[in-house]
């Protein structure tokens, strides 16, 4: 093979994730890969060593898998709304945003916590310091919904397990240091880049946030507004740093050093030791140190005089990052830098060989005739045309025949080189198209142009920007500014002609054959393969798949979105709703967080079960808390219709999507008030649920006294399970069977209220939880009711 590392690496690749699935033993592992290493090194057919080979790194992935896996969390004996004193290292400077910062404090080795301060005076804290602070501390949670993120997962692998907040006027530094003296180093250099770059841009937060992420990471300060043009037209990945960082640094290094008459060998290695550099200045993130490893054995290769081939290089980094962390193949980051990669090298690369690269070949010293000989006859013909244009052109306009020439070649090589971005943009869009679908839901059908122009601009505001930073002229400063100002101008543009469309998660076989369809295209070029993946590629955009809910059944879930609300109705004839979007509660919040619960936990939510648009996004009222995530479920869902409370009248009934609603209250008023909230009662069948929104105590007896039918088997508990709501004579009114909360875990408001528990307890009436349970789901057929549950595996039936 032109690639001898590429199958190992598959096959060990291939094993981890087999041990995920399979409960292998270590002795055995250990014992079928020696046996297998040990076949191949007797006298066998060649066919049968490679087979040997190929099922010893298979069990030699699972044995890595199997080592490595993590021990069990640690823990902390403390309620989590109980405030307790944390001391600790700060490991990881702050992260400064209006009136809070953020850090991480080492509390233990391996045990950390990620801290939240608020105030109006926020300690300048540094790397190494030793701190004491008073604090809430939870453990780190998931959103309890198929399709979230694994935050959990996430924090683990860096060792961290709770979120502690508190004030700042708690905190106190204590005597002495701790942590590393040379991560002290590396983090006093970054924080120098970064105080540069705010010394650069007085009062400019959009110019020092952009150079902060795009020279080392820090996203900090980067506001979502100022980044969705980029990650709607897939070129986000021009923002935060990676390898293509690394590789435009090295470059220019590379080709400074050359200027310096350096030996290859000591330019080689020098850059080498700035990429490592490099990685550590940006925090040692994965995609930064990947790259850097990578170039150091590309470097290798070139001092011992051997031809890099990328698959290869590619498959040798994979090697030795599972070995070191098998683990984090499982990491979106991971997977997306080495399939990028792969996709290069199996696809672009092999384009770019058989189309452009032989004509770029022969536009290199157009004026040597001796070079024709020993090319295609095709290319020798060319130069001889482009010769002749130059002497007509001498001719004609008097201008010098080597001009011409020079102008000539440099104007098709600077065509050649477009076109070489734009294929490698396309294959790179097509091969990327299943993950991008599966982690992001979008597919961009202007990233194609927009990485054309949007890369080469922020990739020179690298090199640019840590001149700037460097010698602290302006001048480059403001070329740097300049050079993001087009690459942002850029994606705006873009922005007009992409499709606002997204892609709900694709079914396991479609997944499989459109990877299939990939992999026959690298292997073989064929046409049959192109189509294969043209028609993949079509189906996977167009989601000809109907949503995944029960036939004819009503169905209300109440999802997991934290300390807000937003419930998900299935009615019988298929139609689809969604009563509330999720958010934040805004109380004193002077920013908007960097999450948006409609895009970052409803919308994957829905997605998951296969939705693609929906009727009717109806609002109990205009709170954060219920509101926040309109806009980008609106953007993503196109519904059909906006129900708000100032469109309804209280006693309204009508039927809707095979169920009956009726309008039990509404009101509108400014600002928005709790007690202005759509109440509706939805009925199939024998079965009835009644959603309360936020009303209190007022509105709940306005209801009980006005003699409207409140009975409902299923109640979803108004205002989160506060103490001015659900009064015993609305429990007694509803008569419920059972009730569904949503709230955030451990929330600062303390909801579910201990009374309201009581009341629901004292009235048999079961209470599901999304802060214990995720997401709660009852569905009726109008004649039973059914109950599932995120955290509950085994489902739940009741029958009245």
């Amino acid at each position: 093979m032109r690639d001898p590392l590429l199958l190992p690496a598959v096959a060990v690749l291939a094993g981890v994730v087999a041990a995920g699935f399979v409960g292998f033993g270590t002795v055995e592992l250990i014992a079928a890969s020696a046996a297998l290493f040990a076949l191949c090194l007797l006298r066998a057919r060649a066919a049968v060593k490679r087979s040997a080979a190929v099922a010893a790194f298979f069990f030699t992935g699972a044995l890595l898998a199997t080592v490595h896996e993590p021990g069990p969390p640690p823990s902390i004996d403390a309620d989590p709304r109980e405030t307790m004193i944390l001391e600790g290292c700060v490991v990881e400077p702050p992260a400064f945003s209006d009136d809070r910062e953020q850090f991480v404090l080492e509390l233990d080795p391996g045990a950390r916590a990620r801290v939240t301060l608020s105030g109006d005076e926020l300690p300048a804290l540094r790397y190494g310091q030793r701190l004491e602070v008073d604090a809430r501390v939870r453990p780190v949670r998931n959103f309890g919904n198929p399709g979230s993120f694994d935050y959990v997962r996430f924090l683990a692998r860096r060792q961290v397990y709770w979120l502690a907040s508190g004030r700042a006027d708690t905190a106190r530094v204590l005597e002495g240091e701790c942590g590393s003296r040379f991560w002290k180093a590396i983090y006093g250099a970054r924080s120098v880049v970064l105080e540069r770059i705010e010394r650069l841009y007085p009062g400019r937060r959009w110019e020092t946030a952009m150079l902060q992420a795009v020279l080392i990471g820090h996203t900090a300060e980067l506001e979502r507004s100022w980044t969705e043009d980029f990650r709607r037209t897939g070129t986000y990945h021009a923002l935060v740093v990676s390898g293509l960082h690394v590789t435009v640094l090295a470059a220019v290094l590379l080709f400074f050093l050359r200027l310096c008459a350096a030996p290859p060998w000591l330019s080689l290695a020098l850059t080498c030791g700035a990429s490592w550099f490099y990685a550590l200045l940006c925090g040692w993130q994965p995609p930064v140190v990947r790259a850097a490893a990578g170039f150091m054995l590309f470097a290798a290769a070139r001092l011992l005089y051997r031809r890099t081939r990328l698959l290869n290089l590619l498959s040798a980094v994979a090697l030795v990052f599972v070995a070191l962390d098998p683990e984090q193949i499982f990491d979106a980051s991971f997977q997306l830098s080495f399939l990028s990669v792969a996709v290069l090298g199996a696809l672009a690369v092999p384009l770019i060989d058989r189309t452009s690269q032989p004509y770029a070949y022969g536009l290199r010293r157009l004026s040597d005739t001796g070079i024709d000989l020993h090319l295609a006859p095709r290319i020798a013909s060319l130069r001889v045309e482009l010769r002749l244009l130059a002497e007509t052109l001498q001719l004609t306009l008097r201008l010098p025949y080597r001009g011409w020439l020079f102008v000539i070649g440099l104007t098709l090589r600077g065509g050649l080189y477009l076109y070489e971005l734009a294929a490698v943009s396309a294959v790179m869009q097509i091969g990327l198209a299943l993950p991008m679908a599966v982690y992001f839901h979008r597919l961009s059908i202007t990233g194609v142009t927009a990485n054309v122009v949007i890369v080469p601009f922020s990739s020179v505001a690298v090199p640019v920007g840590f001149g700037a930073v460097l010698t602290g002229w302006r001048w480059l400063a403001e070329c740097a500014a300049w050079l993001l100002g087009v690459a942002q101008a850029a994606a705006a543009w873009h922005v007009q002609w992409e499709s606002s469309w997204r892609i709900p998660d694709p079914p396991l076989w479609l997944a499989a054959l459109f990877a299939a369809s990939l992999l026959a295209v690298a292997l073989w070029r064929s046409w049959p393969a192109f189509c294969a993946v043209g028609v993949m590629l079509g189906v996977l955009i167009w989601h000809p798949f109907s949503p995944r809910v029960t036939p004819h059944a009503l169905e209300l879930t109440a999802i997991d979105v934290g300390q807000g609300e937003s419930l998900f109705l299935a009615l019988p004839d298929g139609k689809l709703m969604l009563v509330d979007t999720g958010g934040f509660p805004s109380y004193g919040r002077k920013r908007k967080p960097g999450m948006n619960i409609g895009e970052d936990v409803v919308s994957p939510y829905l997605w998951s079960r296969s939705v693609k648009r929906l009727d009717v996004v109806a609002l109990t009222h205009g709170h954060e808390d219920h509101a926040g995530g309109l806009n980008a479920l609106v953007a993503n869902f196109k519904p059909t219709q906006i129900w708000n409370p100032g469109r309804f009248h209280g006693g309204e009934t009508f039927d809707y999507g095979g169920a009956h609603f009726e309008v039990l209250s509404s009101g509108t008023s400014e600002p928005p008030e709790n007690n202005d909230s759509l109440v509706l009662r939805v009925r199939h069948g024998r079965h009835a649920f009644l959603l309360t929104g936020d009303i209190e105590r007022q509105v709940e007896s306005q209801l009980t006294a006005s003699g409207v039918p409140l009975r409902a088997d299923v109640l979803k508990v108004a205002h989160h399970g506060s103490r001015s709501s659900t009064t015993p004579e609305m429990l007694e009114a509803v008569h419920p069977a059972v009730a569904l909360i949503s709230a955030g875990y451990a929330n600062s408001f303390g909801n579910p209220h201990p009374q309201v528990l009581v009341r629901l307890r004292e009235a048999g009436v079961p209470a599901l939880r999304t802060d214990l349970w995720g997401y709660v789901s009852v569905r009726t057929d109008g004649q039973r009711l059914s109950l599932d549950a995120w955290r509950w595996r085994p489902r739940g039936r009741l029958t009245d």
